[in-house]
């Protein structure tokens, strides 16, 4: 019912159910300071005034404006790219970072609690925050921007109680 595809990293029976990145949102203000600087360049560019020394100026304005635009979109994408929430019929997996990775994997049978929280921006793209509840040393993770977060939680909860059934169903079988 839940398989999507077979992973290498997961458990010979366990099943991928859902794969997320953080929503779209948390690239806006980025693109949005990159319009800015591309406006800017562009009126510099236009400021310039002509003489000996405006082409170099002018190609200094452009060398600058792209570097610039490089250094501040490539982190962001980056980072939205490299982060993954990953829910399995077994675990909540979370893995996050761009040059040293982190993991962190939460097994179903753990969570005691999922809920979301939706703000006014969020119900409009579409997103939210998803808060889980284990019982762990960590207690209650908030996990952001997570896209079609509704969904994403009433899955969760779907695959919790899975878990809690299946468990159950083993203890019983068992002399």
């Amino acid at each position: 019912m839940w398989r999507m595809s077979q992973d290498p990293s997961l458990t010979e029976d366990e099943h991928l159910v859902l794969r997320l990145h953080p929503h779209w949102k948390t690239l806006i203000r980025p693109l949005a300071v990159a319009v800015l600087v591309v406006a800017a360049a562009l009126v510099a560019e236009v400021l310039i005034q002509s003489g000996s020394v405006a082409t170099v100026a002018r190609l200094a304005v452009a060398v600058v404006a792209i570097l610039f635009l490089m250094l501040w979109l490539m982190v962001p994408v980056l980072r939205w790219r490299t982060t993954v929430f990953e829910l399995t019929d077994r675990r909540l997996r979370m893995r996050d970072g761009i040059v040293t990775r982190h993991g962190r994997d939460i097994p179903l049978v753990r969570i005691n609690d999922v809920s979301f929280e939706k703000g006014l921006l969020d119900r409009l793209l579409g997103s939210g925050r998803l808060v889980v509840e284990s019982a762990g040393e960590h207690g209650q993770i908030v996990l952001t921007d997570i896209p079609r977060v509704e969904f994403t939680q009433a899955t969760l909860f779907r695959l919790v109680e899975d878990e809690q059934r299946r468990l159950e169903r083993n203890q019983r079988n068992q002399p």
